[in-house]
């Protein structure tokens, strides 16, 4: 097992009788037509930022209340962004208030928010697979979209990292991605790995300490380096990840100092890969743990495009959702 796949999301509850998005719950499983359709339909909102008026029609009158059972900063504002710029009516959630804390179930919860006609639940949960365990208890026609769960999967920030590299390299066929730093703990790392074989990405390399690698990792369709400079070599795409201290239990590193020396990204170990290599990170970063501020803030960096592209393709990925809920009704409708 690579990483806790307890509840573990199947492709097909995603997904309507068309093969249309209902919700979007993990990578895994999902076809390449699909995700081109996501990155292509993202790349028709990028455009709506910059607008005067930065609306489009396609949730008005839809509600949408985001459920972040751990903290964020990028990932809810986007979302909270994306929804509003469908315009959908937005309700946030503090799960530190909410009565939960009570003691209120999460089924309760779930049910308290559908009478008040929630049409789409944007999920954070620290355990693996609460977002398929709500997709698979809310009523039909309600969306579940998994912004994060545990060391599961993060499926939007992997969409919205594959349309940055398409944007800078034009496809996927011909090109060495290196992820670097924590994998095993990383969700992001897990999502990548799927949507970059999907689209097929010519190799993808993880690198990192054997301490921070998940047993039998290469079972993923990875090459495995445990020295930076080997990793980085040729690469076209270095995403770098953070330390998750938060979710490590016992001693993995001798401190951050020597991870530091040994895995982070500096402008001269970026020198083996190919000169035109973009540097990307999923945020929050720890400057000087995990990247230079030289190459956080370099030419190569694209780290703050990737912000910006996070709103796209949330919009793109809830405006799916929420259509290919509406086909299921009528289905149903229809038997």
């Amino acid at each position: 097992m690579i990483w806790p796949t307890e509840n573990k999301p199947r492709a097909a509850i995603q997904l309507n009788h068309e093969g249309q998005l209902r919700h979007f719950l993990s990578i895994e499983g999902l076809k390449r037509e699909l995700l081109i359709e996501i990155l292509d339909t993202a790349e028709s909102f990028i455009e709506v930022g910059s607008r005067s008026i930065r609306k489009v029609p396609l949730l008005r009158g839809k509600t949408v209340a985001n459920l972040f059972f751990e903290a964020s900063t990028r990932t809810r504002s986007t979302f909270e962004l994306a929804a509003k710029r469908l315009s959908a009516d937005v309700l946030n959630i503090n799960i530190n208030t909410s009565a939960t804390t009570k003691g209120e179930s999460l089924s309760d919860m779930l049910r308290n928010l559908e009478a008040m006609a929630v049409d789409m639940f944007v999920v954070r949960h620290v355990q693996s697979g609460s977002p398929h365990f709500i997709a698979t208890a809310v009523t039909p026609g309600v969306s579940v979209i998994n912004a994060g769960d545990g060391r599961h999967e993060h499926p939007t920030q992997a969409m919205l990292d594959m349309l940055t590299i398409r944007q800078h390299k034009g496809g996927f066929e011909n090109l060495t991605v290196a992820i670097v730093g924590d994998i095993l703990h990383s969700r992001v790392a897990r999502s990548e790995i799927h949507a970059l074989k999907a689209l097929g990405a010519a190799e993808i390399r993880v690198i990192a300490p054997d301490t921070l690698l998940p047993v039998d990792v290469e079972s993923m369709g990875v090459k495995v380096f445990s020295t930076l400079d080997e990793g980085l070599r040729d690469a076209d795409v270095v995403v770098t990840l953070r330390l998750q201290k938060e979710r490590m239990e016992g001693a993995l590193l001798p401190s951050e100092h020597e991870f530091y020396r040994l895995y982070g990204l500096s402008a001269e170990r970026m020198r083996s890969a190919k000169p035109d290599a973009i540097v990307m990170h999923p945020g929050p970063m720890n400057r000087g743990v995990e990247i230079d501020s030289a190459v956080a803030d370099g030419a190569q960096s694209v780290i703050l495009q990737q912000v910006t592209n996070g709103i796209a393709v949330r919009m793109a990925v809830m405006s799916m959702a929420m259509s290919g809920q509406i086909n299921a009704l009528a289905a149903r409708g229809g038997q």
